[in-house]
Parts: C-alpha cells; structure tokens; sequence
C-alpha cells in the first residue's frame, strides 16, 4: 500500500517512498492495527456534506433511525462526533490525508484498549454457554488485553523517521495554509485519540457480530478483525 500525499503540501512531499520503504512485515503490521481507523476518516470525510448521515458507501447513507434499527446507534453517535468536530474545522482534503497517514504510522504506539475504560469494553457484548474461543475473547477483554496491538516492529527508527516525516509535513501545511491559526495542527492531532476509541467500538461491535454468526463476512474482512483480537 503507498500512502502518497500530493496536493498542496509545501515541497510537494510524497510519503509512498517512507511507507514503501519499511520491511513487508512492518507494513503489514501497520496495516492490521490501524485499518479500522483509516476506514472510518473515510466515513467521516464521505459524510462532511451530509447533515446528520454516514456515508458507508455511496449507495449506503444511514441516519439516527437507521442506526438505530439495525443496531449501529452507538458506532453512528461515536462517528457523527468526529464528523462534527471535523466539519467545525472545516478540514481539507490534504489534511485527511495527512491524518489518515500519522494514524497509520503512530499505530504501533497504541496503548491497551483498556484506555477507553472498561464500560466501553463491555459494549461487545459475547454471548455463549462458556467455553471456547468466545470465553477467551471474554478474558482478554476483561484483562485489557483485546486489541493490545503490541505487534512486532522490526525497524522502529525507520517507522520513528516516517512519524516525524508526516508531523513535520502537517506542520508545514498548517503554517502556510492556515497562518491565522497557529494551533490548527495541534486540533487536528487532537482528534486521534476519539478516531481510536471510535475505531475500538467498531471491532467490538462486528466482532460480536461475527462471533454470534448471524451475518456472513468477507473473508479478507475476518482476517482483519482477527487480526484486532
């Protein structure tokens, strides 16, 4: 996956050369943790011209109703958060961009999903007679190890020299697109740690889907959400 930022961003820098130049299983490990996150700044951008919607998809827009019908009223209230702190903003394009890029970099920093509290642990709501995979989900979620993303890096300084490479950039941008506010970029950055929560509350969420078995999913779809757990 190349992660390239053209656009307006001062000295036109491009990042597909920083991410490409990690070893595969570095890739892949960003990859895998941060993939729910980068899903959902697409939601959010999709949804920037809507008012009270989520755009999944271009042929797939759900209001509160909707949420609440098919169970995803806690996902849209969580989402539509973001979407309104965004839409406050007004944030551009190129700084979605650059956002979705530092999410995807600062992945292996993540802390346990205990960060987010034990209530919002609880939402994922297991159910089964005891025993098996789903009591184990069960424990590793009460002990805070679910989505503990404690994957293995195998060159740190490399992952350490694109992080500074995207701050740096967004940096740059703030300050010769947005001179008026100083503190625009630091807002941004802000917003990343309600982004994971946010993402955090949609594994649970199809996670316990997936576990019940009532839907069918992708495959590829699986894997991922395996790969959270």
């Amino acid at each position: 996956m190349g992660l390239t930022v053209y656009s307006r961003l001062p000295r036109r820098r491009t990042f597909s050369g920083g991410f490409s130049a990690l070893s595969l299983g570095d890739q892949m490990s960003l990859l895998q943790s941060a993939w729910m996150e980068i899903l959902i700044l697409s939601i959010v951008f999709r949804s920037l011209p809507y008012e009270d919607e989520l755009v999944y998809a271009e042929d797939y827009i759900m209001d509160e109703e909707h949420s609440r019908l098919t169970g995803l009223l806690d996902l849209y209230v969580s989402i539509l958060q973001l979407v309104r702190k965004y839409k406050k903003l007004k944030v551009e394009k190129e700084e979605f961009v650059t956002l979705k890029a530092i999410a995807l970099a600062n992945s292996e920093n993540r802390a346990l999903v205990g960060e987010v509290g034990l209530q919002e642990r609880g939402e994922m709501g297991v159910e089964g007679g005891g025993g098996g995979a789903e009591e184990e989900v069960e424990q590793r979620r009460v002990s805070g190890t679910l989505e503990q993303d404690s994957m293995h890096i195998e060159d740190m300084e490399a992952v350490q020299k694109l992080q500074d490479a995207l701050h740096e950039a967004l940096q740059d941008y703030e300050s010769s697109q947005h001179q008026e506010d100083p503190r625009r970029a630091g807002k941004l950055l802000m917003t990343l740690p309600l982004l994971r929560q946010t993402a955090t509350k949609a594994v649970q969420h199809f996670y316990s889907i997936k576990v019940q078995g009532k839907v069918p999913m992708h495959k590829l779809f699986l894997e991922m959400l395996e790969a959270k757990v």
